[in-house]
């Protein structure tokens, strides 16, 4: 909470930052984490409502749960090639983030990751993320379509729910379950490209309240294990098949 402090400089012999250190430093604008930390700890940077840029340098593993909580001015965020996780509500309610890469060195998105970035149109999830956390994107109404790579197993529940602008989702491969009200209040959403030849285990209102008319493509060969599955046959009307 120091409401006066505009710029800091985080020498390169830091290895860490630890819990709640620049919380509510309401007057920070922008920040360069060097190579050599290779931890950021919870709540380090919430409330940084000035807060516009980031650059998270190579030698950080991990971004710590609330890191980013939020940091509602953040409009650009570069995360280093050493990060393997992103915490949970590290970027939640960040409303004027408009990009995220990820870089390809994550496996795991955390719940509630970036709940509620309203301004968010564009992600990209790499090969190396294998879950995507429950409610992790929850909200992102300007996001207007999203691959899930093969690598991914599991999407959590209500991981895209309410994202009221997204109007085409492809799902990987390798997902083996979706959790509940993974998809639904997405009311623009018409097509949904799911790779899986064995359905995932579904979720009860994962595709509920999409656009009138939203179709399931499903491999051709699944049709009918897709539209007997449980919670899949919910949908069975919209299922269709598709060659990959």
């Amino acid at each position: 909470s120091c409401s006066s402090l505009t710029s800091v400089t985080i020498g390169n012999g830091v290895t860490s930052i630890g819990y709640d250190v620049f919380y509510n430093c309401s007057s920070l604008t922008d920040i360069t984490i060097p190579n050599s930390v290779t931890s950021i700890g919870d709540y380090v940077f919430s409330s940084c409502s000035s807060l516009t840029s980031v650059t998270i340098g190579n030698g950080v593993t991990s971004i710590g749960d609330f890191a980013f909580y939020y940091c509602d001015s953040l409009t650009s965020v570069t995360i280093g090639n050493g990060v393997t996780s992103i915490g949970s509500y590290a970027f939640y309610g960040c409303r004027s983030l408009t990009s995220i890469t990820i870089p390809d060195s994550v496996t795991s998105i955390g719940d509630f990751a970036f709940n509620y970035c309203e301004s968010l149109k564009s992600v990209t999830i790499p090969d190396s993320v294998t879950s995507i956390g429950s409610v992790a994107f929850e909200g992102c109404s300007s996001l207007i379509s999203i691959t899930i790579p093969d690598s991914v197993t599991s999407i959590g529940g209500s991981a895209f729910n309410y994202c009221s602008s997204l109007t085409s989702v492809t799902i990987g491969s390798g997902v083996t379950s979706i959790g509940a009200w993974a998809f639904d209040g997405c009311s623009s959403l018409t097509s949904v490209y799911c790779k899986a030849t064995t359905p995932p285990t579904g979720g009860t209102s994962m595709f509920n309240n999409n656009a009138s008319g939203r179709k399931i493509y499903v491999p051709t060969a699944s049709v009918e294990a897709y539209k007997s599955a449980q919670y899949w046959s919910d949908y069975a009307s919209y299922i269709v098949g598709y060659d990959f």
